[in-house]
C-alpha cells in the first residue's frame, strides 16, 4: 500500500494515555491497581507503546511456518517401539524423540522402515557411550538426527555424574565430535520451581560450560557446524513463556558470538509437568493447548506435546493420540504455520523479551563472577535459589493465588483417583550418596492430592 492508514489521526503518546487512565481511575493510585509484579521481579504495565522504544523492534529469525510436531517414545522394546515410531508418522508425527535407557537397543532395528531424509529424529540417551554412537554411523542424512547427552544436566538432575567429571567429559567430547550436536537440557529448572530469569541464566551459564570447555581445541569451521540443541518446559504465563523462547535465542546468540560457535540454536519444547494434576486431569488438556501456542510463537523447532494423563498412566494409545492431536489441529486447523513470526512487533511481548533477557543477563554475570554454573552447583546455590522460588509459588497455589482448576480451585469431590493411578504421581525419596544436592522435580499440586488420596473411600 502506498498510503498509510490512519495518518490523519493525530498520534497519541504514552504519557497522553496514562494521564487519561488516571484521570479515569477518579484519583486511585496508578501503579497499585493496573501494575503488578511477577515473580521475575518484572512489573507489567496496563498498556505499552511504541515511544517506548529507541528504534522498532528487530525482525525475529525464527520460522514458526517450520515448526514440527514431535511424538515422544520412550524405548522399552524395539519393535513395539518401531512400529509406534511408525504409526505415530502416518497419523502426523512429524518428528520422533526415542528415549533410550540403555546401550542394548539397536539403533538400526529402532529405526527401520522410517524415512530419516524427511523424519527428524531426536535421541535422548540416558546413558553415556561414546562406543554406542558407532551405530549411527551408517545413517546417510545426519543432517535430521540430534542427540541429546547433557553430563551437566545429569549431574543437576540426578547428584552425581555419569562416571566421573574427568571421564564424563572425555566421553562427551568424543559424542559432540560424532553427532556434531550439543544440547543443553532447560527442562529441570522449570520442572523444578525456578523462576523464567533463573531458567535462562541457568541454562546459558551450563551452555557456557561446554562452551568455555570446547573453546580451546575446536577450529573455527568446527565450532559452526556444531548443532545446538536446548530443550526446555514451558508453563502456562502465556506471553511471558513466549518472550521467554525469544529471549533465549537473543542470548545464545550474545554468548555463542564471545566464542565463535553457530549462533542459531534449535529449541524443542514440551509442556511443564509443575502444573498438571492428578484429579480433574482433563483440565490438563486445556494447559498443555496454551503451552504449545506459547512454544509456537515463541519460535521453537520442535513442540513435543506431554499427554493429559501423563501424571499417572503409563504411556498409552489414547493418551498419544490426543496429544498428537492436539498439534495437529494448531498446525492444520487453528493455522499456527502460516506465519513466520507472529510475536514480531507487539510491544508488550517485546517489552517482555528484553527485560526477561537483560534479567536473565545480569543473573548469568553474577553466576560467572562468583565461579560459574558448576561451582554454584557444588556449593548449594543454584539448588537454594530454586527452592525459595519454588516455595514461593508453592505458598501462592497454597493461598489461591495460583489458581489450578480443579485442584485448590472448585475442586469435584466425587472425583477418585485411587483405583486408576498406575504410576506413582508424587516425588520419590530414594536415600543415595551423592556428590551434589540434586534438583528435585515437583508439582504444585502434590501435596493437595496426597490428602485426597488419604480420605477417598
Amino acid at each position: 500500500m502506498s498510503k498509510l492508514l490512519f495518518n490523519e489521526f493525530e498520534a497519541v503518546t504514552s504519557k497522553q494515555w496514562k494521564q487519561k487512565i488516571q484521570f479515569d481511575l477518579k484519583g486511585a493510585d496508578y501503579n497499585e491497581n493496573l501494575i503488578w509484579k511477577t515473580n521475575e521481579d518484572i512489573n507489567v504495565k496496563p498498556f505499552y507503546h511504541a515511544d517506548e522504544f529507541k528504534e522498532p523492534p528487530a525482525i525475529s529469525a525464527t520460522k514458526a511456518t517450520q515448526w514440527q510436531i514431535c511424538q515422544s517414545i520412550f524405548v522399552a522394546d524395539i519393535i513395539k517401539s518401531n512400529k509406534k515410531a511408525i504409526n505415530a508418522i502416518e497419523r502426523g508425527a512429524e518428528s520422533i524423540k526415542f528415549i533410550i535407557p540403555k546401550d542394548t537397543i539397536s539403533i538400526s532395528n529402532l529405526i527401520e522402515n522410517i524415512d530419516t531424509t524427511s523424519i527428524s529424529l531426536y535421541f535422548e540417551l540416558q546413558f553415556l557411550s561414546d562406543k554406542y554412537l558407532l551405530q549411527f554411523n551408517h545413517l546417510t542424512n545426519k543432517e535430521n538426527i540430534f542427540f541429546h547427552v547433557d553430563i551437566i544436566g545429569n549431574l543437576a538432575k540426578n547428584g552425581n555424574w555419569f562416571s566421573s567429571l574427568q571421564e564424563d567429559h572425555q566421553k562427551f567430547e568424543t559424542l559432540v565430535n560424532q553427532t556434531n550436536t550439543l544440547s543443553i537440557d532447560m527442562s529441570l529448572y522449570q520442572n523444578a520451581g525456578a523462576n523464567m530469569v533463573q531458567q535462562l541464566a541457568y541454562g546459558l551459564s551450563q551452555a557456557n560450560e561446554y562452551l568455555n570447555h570446547f573453546d580451546s581445541f575446536l577450529d573455527q569451521d568446527k565450532k559452526q557446524s556444531i548443532k545446538i540443541l536446548f530443550n526446555v518446559s514451558v508453563a502456562a504465563n502465556y506471553f511471558f513463556e513466549i518472550a521467554k523462547l525469544r529471549a533465549l535465542r537473543i542470548l545464545w546468540h550474545t554468548l555463542a558470538l564471545e566464542y565463535g560457535f553457530n549462533t542459531q540454536c534449535h529449541i524443542v519444547v514440551s509442556p511443564t509437568k509443575r502444573n498438571k494434576t492428578l484429579y480433574d486431569y482433563n483440565t490438563n488438556m486445556l494447559r498443555t493447548t496454551t503451552e504449545c501456542m506459547s512454544a509456537i510463537f515463541g519460535g521453537a523447532n520442535t513442540v513435543c506435546n506431554l499427554a493429559y494423563d501423563a501424571v499417572y498412566h503409563k504411556d498409552n494409545e489414547f493418551g498419544e493420540r490426543i496429544a498428537r492431536n492436539q498439534l495437529l489441529i494448531l498446525k492444520h486447523e487453528s493455522y499456527f504455520d502460516k506465519v513466520n513470526n507472529p510475536s514480531d512487533g507487539a510491544y508488550y511481548i517485546e517489552n517482555l523479551t528484553n527485560q526477561l533477557a537483560e534479567k536473565a543477563l545480569e543473573l548469568f554475570k553474577n553466576m560467572e563472577a562468583n565461579g560459574g554454573f558448576l561451582n554454584q552447583l557444588k556449593e548449594g546455590t543454584i539448588q537454594r535459589k530454586i527452592k525459595e522460588s519454588a516455595a514461593k509459588e508453592q505458598q501462592q497455589f497454597d493461598e489461591g493465588k495460583e489458581i489450578l482448576l480443579g485442584s485448590n480451585k472448585h475442586p469435584n469431590p466425587k472425583d477418585k483417583m485411587k483405583q486408576v493411578l498406575e504410576l506413582y504421581p508424587f516425588v520419590k525419596f530414594n536415600q543415595r550418596k551423592t556428590l551434589i544436592e540434586p534438583i528435585i522435580e515437583k508439582r504444585l499440586a502434590e501435596s493437595l492430592e496426597q490428602e485426597r488420596l488419604k480420605k477417598e473411600a
